[in-house]
């Protein structure tokens, strides 16, 4: 990332090494300051990571980890339990991708490591969980932010038909990319599919191995021998179960509360919908980490544990995020990079031309895939394509408003499913403590076959105008296509190379 921000500075300023380092400069700075004020979104999401940092690290600390896992041993009886656990917390806590990943890793990664499902596992299911989810819920911040657009997309083109929150809800069984990531999720929890390297790091994590950050044989390591934190012997599950509880009650309340504050500052009546639309994400996560981790010390207080051993661990944990947290300036610098080139743009213009209007909901759903991958952001897609999408509608086939749309988003959450530098990526491979690189191999696989998925259903879709004959024929293709991967899964290790 750092490369691809260094050539894009160098091709932006014509190569000149003055105005190349004056540019990197001014990035760099507005990543914290933005026209003379801090950063508040990007600030947020530090101070974020750092809170869950800390209270993780507590969490460890006062034996809650340990105790979970304790007690999830004597409910959960094997992998596959392990694995449908971490699948259904990520498909209950939707609220927000980011807090999704984060939280859902730390609650279930003690399982999982118990059972030994491998880091790379967790973070598939993490990821496959988080924006889908997201992105098919209306009260999530992607639902209110999604549903602003699609708003004034209907507006510009007098479609009276139906209203914004109507066309999202009925553009949710159209995002084939999202309901077949979660289906996949499933069977791949419930089968033992593990293809490409995905299979290498479950054969590993069977061995003991892939547990820390660390390479090779000095994996084989558990959370506290990772952070260096002694676990208190007298934990319960309630001082971890307890402090995620407040985690998520919190985070709800203060993303409600911040758009109820916009409302009530504009004259509008109060409503959930309206709240979501206007809730300020960064600062509700602050609110709600904040809130987590004064539940965590509350429990470490309680075991009388010295105050020098927890500020000592609270120091740890906010250390285990500096790679996370590099990263992901890493990845906003080089997306301020890639806007600034109009990458986006450039790739919209791909759709131009004399094209088969039938053929438009597929075609939108691969460019929207290649430029979230490209750009690392869906909602940054979303913002360019769906207008994009709305004028093609408007100008061949006004019946096809909903399925280019629907085409965007499923696009747009497949390419930033798969691009290494998305922030959802980076937050997933972090909530697993995964090998960033690691988790993206080994979840492209199954991203891609969900692709293919969806690629057969937006044809279908475009060709009959017909949802339940598309949705139909894309699930019969999502079963040939699991039973061909559970077939490629089980073949011979050799066999599976020379494929």
């Amino acid at each position: 990332m750092g490369v691809g921000v260094l050539l894009g500075a160098v091709l932006l300023t014509d190569f000149s090494a003055g105005a190349t380092v004056g540019y990197l400069s001014t990035t760099v700075s507005s990543l914290f300051i933005d026209d003379g004020a801090i950063n508040s979104w990007n600030m947020s999401i530090v101070a974020f990571l750092l809170l869950l940092g800390m209270m993780t690290a507590l969490l460890t600390l006062s034996g809650g980890t340990r105790a979970f896992a304790e007690w999830a041993q004597t409910r959960i009886k094997s992998k596959r339990g392990a694995k449908l656990l971490a699948a259904f917390l990520g498909v209950f806590i939707f609220v927000d991708d980011y807090f999704n990943s984060l939280a859902v890793g730390s609650i279930a990664r003690p399982v999982t490591d118990r059972f030994y499902v491998s880091r790379a596992k967790l973070a598939y299911i993490l990821d496959s969980t988080a924006a889908p989810m997201c992105v098919l819920m209306p009260a999530s911040s992607w639902g209110a932010y999604i549903i602003t657009l699609i708003g004034g997309i209907l507006a510009s083109h007098g479609v009276t038909d139906y209203s914004a929150l109507s066309a999202f809800v009925q553009l949710a069984p159209m995002n084939f990319y999202a309901v077949f990531a979660l289906a996949m999720v499933f069977v791949v929890a419930w089968f033992q599919i593990d293809v490409g390297p995905m299979k290498k790091h479950e054969i590993q994590a069977s061995q003991g191995r892939g547990f820390d950050e660390g390479d090779d044989d000095s994996r084989a390591k558990d959370l506290n021998d990772e952070l260096e934190i002694d676990e208190s012997s007298n934990g319960r599950v309630a001082d971890l179960v307890l402090p995620i509880i407040a985690l998520i009650f919190a985070t709800f309340f203060f993303m409600i509360f911040t758009g109820y504050q916009v409302l009530a500052a504009e004259g509008i009546a109060f409503n959930i919908l309206g709240a979501f639309e206007n809730t300020d994400v960064g600062v509700s996560l602050c609110y709600g980490g904040l809130v987590g981790l004064i539940s965590a010390l509350v429990s470490v207080i309680r075991q009388k544990i010295p105050m020098a051993d927890v500020a000592k661990t609270m120091w740890i944990g906010a250390k285990s995020m500096s790679g996370a947290i590099l990263i992901l300036l890493f990845a906003w610098s080089i997306g301020s990079v890639i806007g600034d080139m109009e990458t986006g743009k450039y790739l919209s213009t791909l759709v131009q031309g004399n094209i088969d209007p039938t053929l438009l909901p597929m075609i939108l759903f691969v460019l929207a895939g290649i430029m979230a991958f490209s750009t690392g952001t869906s909602w940054g897609t979303f913002g360019i394509m769906l207008p994009i999408a709305g004028d093609l509608a408007g100008a061949t086939d006004i019946a096809l408003m909903l399925p280019m749309l629907g085409a965007v988003l499923a696009g747009s959450v497949f390419g930033d499913h798969c691009s290494p530098i998305s922030d959802t990526t980076i937050l997933s491979s972090t909530g697993a403590r995964c090998h960033h690189i690691d988790h993206v191999s080994t979840q492209l696989p199954y991203a891609l076959s969900v692709a293919f998925v969806s690629i057969i259903g937006f044809l279908i879709l475009g060709i009959t105008d017909s949802l339940p004959v598309a949705f139909m024929a894309a699930t019969i293709t999502f079963i040939l296509v699991c039973v061909f991967l559970s077939w490629l899964s089980r073949r011979p290790k050799g066999t599976i190379a020379n494929a």
